[in-house]
């Protein structure tokens, strides 16, 4: 009996991907998302169809082997729990699988999975609730990123799409636009139209980088 290989992600915890085995994937899926527990759903990332039924332990073992110290484990109540969650961008799960495939020589078999526009929707309100939450803990400031006053600094209104309108810094947490002092949020947010604040950094970029990219690279190196 065929059976799935799956590989899911999900906006609630965006460092790790659920690897497991399945004979019907969506069943496995509906199962997990039926749970409360969870801001937002898992979805399927991609699966690899394999001719045998196969155990999560098997997989696991695999992974392990190639790196044991990706899974996710704790200690809860005095007993050892060991989840089948792996520390690892999806990209990376992906590659597994794909090794996987070239070896028995079944590519065909494996298969990346396009999000839906609903998907696409929660993945963006996650990165948007982080960056919020980020940004109460530890306000933005120019000066995180090595900005100097009369930077100039380009709106985009989403990844790929830059709006064309520019601010300049005017010190370390304001910049001017139409001759008004504003703050990121607060102009991300006009510039949105948005009925909610938002993180205002990562909609801006300084010479071509997200304010936010600029800001972590600064902080690792720090």
């Amino acid at each position: 009996m065929n059976g799935y290989i799956y590989i899911l992600t999900n906006p609630s915890f965006k460092e790790y991907v659920k690897i497991g085995y399945a004979d019907d994937v969506q069943k496995r899926l509906n199962q997990l998302n039926r749970s409360e527990c969870i801001p937002f759903a898992f979805r399927i990332y991609a699966i690899y169809e394999v001719e045998m039924r196969l155990s999560d332990k098997k997989i696991h073992s695999i992974i392990d082997k190639l790196n044991p110290n990706l899974r996710s484990i704790e200690t809860f109540a005095g007993k050892k729990r060991v989840r089948e969650f792996y520390a690892m961008s999806p990209e990376d799960a992906y590659s597994i699988l794909e090794a996987m495939a070239e070896i028995h020589g079944r590519t065909d078999k494996l298969m990346l999975v396009q999000p839906s526009d609903y998907e696409e929707d929660e993945e963006e309100i996650a990165i948007e609730i982080e960056a919020e939450h980020r940004e109460r803990l530890a306000p933005f400031q120019f000066p995180m990123c090595n900005i100097k006053p009369g930077s100039i600094l380009e709106f985009w209104s989403s990844a790929s799409t830059n709006t064309g309108i520019t601010c300049k810094v005017v010190d370390n947490k304001q910049v001017e636009f139409q001759n008004k002092l504003w703050s990121l949020s607060a102009l991300a947010t006009k510039l949105l139209g948005s009925k909610w604040g938002v993180a205002g950094p990562r909609y801006f970029k300084c010479n071509g980088q997200w304010l936010n990219d600029i800001r972590e690279k600064n902080e690792s190196v720090g």
